[in-house]
């Protein structure tokens, strides 16, 4: 099956890819990178409905090259990507946190929202279920880091702004691009971490019928 990967952060290919490799090796993967689009959000400050044309566009492109399904990786953009889903329904079009949330929801308690960038501390808690208690935190200057090429940085302010949350029953790491920091995140908090690339590959094995190895 081919699944369209879609990205507005180039460091979100290796994590996702990495999870691939690892839990569904026989999917052809194809990735669509437009970084302006995090770049134009962080601008204008909200999500507008040109940024809605511009996902519907990359959705009819991923669907015209014969995709089963297409993952966003891009965690602000929640509104956007679901006008790609009611576009393309019935196949698979999924958030990049939506299985996370859903594990998340399911264990329930106090949950750390861990993030890299702004908008998505602001677009993202409201796809969380009533009654969720989150705590969100922003770890200033980590992307930053990361665009530099500077991943040890970027991982030494993560793990500094995660301890923030070891108050919280678990951590949700926001961004794909946070999923290599996952065990340096629970050795400095104790708690449990909840990464996205997994369990996004997980659901979109279940949702297209794929056995698990």
């Amino acid at each position: 099956m081919r699944i369209a990967l879609i990205h507005a952060l180039k460091h979100s290919i290796a994590p996702i890819e990495t999870s691939f490799a690892r839990l569904w090796p026989q999917a052809r993967l194809m990735n669509l990178v437009d970084d302006s689009l995090s770049a134009d959000l962080a601008r204008d400050g909200r999500l507008t409905d040109a940024m809605t044309g511009r996902f519907l566009q990359l959705g009819r492109y991923a669907a015209g090259t014969g995709a089963d399904a297409i993952l966003f990786t891009c965690s602000a953009f929640g509104p956007c990507i679901e006008a790609v889903a009611r576009a393309h329904a019935p196949m698979p079009v999924l958030k990049p946190n939506e299985a996370m949330i859903e594990q998340a929801a399911a264990r329930g308690g106090k949950i750390g929202l861990l993030s890299t960038f702004a908008p998505t501390l602001a677009s993202m808690p409201p796809e969380f279920p009533p009654g969720i208690e989150l705590v969100p935190k922003l770890a200033e200057g980590a992307m930053a880091a990361l665009d530099r090429g500077d991943r040890a940085t970027h991982d030494r302010l993560v793990v500094e702004a995660s301890k923030d949350l070891r108050g919280c029953d678990l951590i949700a790491l926001a961004q794909y691009s946070l999923a290599p920091a996952a065990e340096a995140v629970a050795a400095a908090t104790g708690r449990p971490v909840l990464t996205t690339p997994d369990s996004a590959v997980q659901k979109l094995m279940r949702l297209l019928g794929v056995a698990s190895a």
